[in-house]
């Protein structure tokens, strides 16, 4: 028997709850970006991300609200985004700290910076995967604001490659579940795809 759960009935913030705990497991992305007079450099988690366009590379992370990540992306344009990993964890949810514009959450956190090839905003020094994007497009969205960046450098830690592509298994993906509820990789499946073939006439 199935219980039902009407969107109108339960409103925007109880339903939100609901939703965040299906769409599970979710990437996070963990976005830096940096104010137009460069003072100051924020750090955020964005648990709605995803890949838009591989050709050309897009990523797309939504804000919820108006978040100082997406005022950052609308003034400089440009953003990164720092792969979220299990040993980061603890570090990751302290940056998710609602605070102010004129806070930093790497000297906040005391999280380590590296600077980016490519864009202003500084790069995690401990992620193993970042990402280097600039603003493609964005889009309003009922109470949310969907952000797609181009992909201009990718960088990785060389000891996460296997045979020339990251490996799932030594980047020990972090993701966000419902609630208060995180998840980590577990075990990993292999399963390939069967390849259609055309019936013999």
């Amino acid at each position: 028997m199935r219980v039902d759960f009407d969107p109108e009935e339960l409103g925007g913030d109880a339903f939100y709850r609901f939703l965040t705990s299906v769409v599970v497991p979710r990437p996070i992305a963990w976005i830096s970006t940096i104010t137009p007079d460069g003072a100051v450099e924020n750090l955020a988690p964005h648990s709605f991300f995803s890949i838009a366009s591989t050709d050309p590379p897009i990523v797309q992370f939504t804000s919820i609200g108006r978040k100082d990540s997406l005022r950052n992306v609308e003034d400089t344009p440009e953003f990164v985004v720092n792969f979220s990993s299990e040993p980061l964890m603890r570090q990751i949810r302290d940056t998710a700290t609602d605070v102010p514009r004129t806070v930093g959450e790497f000297d906040m956190v005391g999280i380590e910076r590296e600077p980016s090839r490519l864009v202003r905003p500084p790069r995690v020094a401990a992620s193993p995967v970042v990402l280097e994007c600039r603003s493609h497009t964005t889009l309003r969205m009922g109470n949310s604001t969907l952000v797609f960046g181009r992909v201009f450098l990718a960088a990785v830690h060389q000891e996460y490659l296997v045979d020339g592509r990251p490996n799932a298994e030594r980047l020990r993906p972090l993701t966000k579940l419902g609630g208060d509820q995180w998840g980590t990789l577990g075990e990993v499946l292999h399963l390939a795809r069967i390849p259609y073939e055309e019936p013999a006439r």
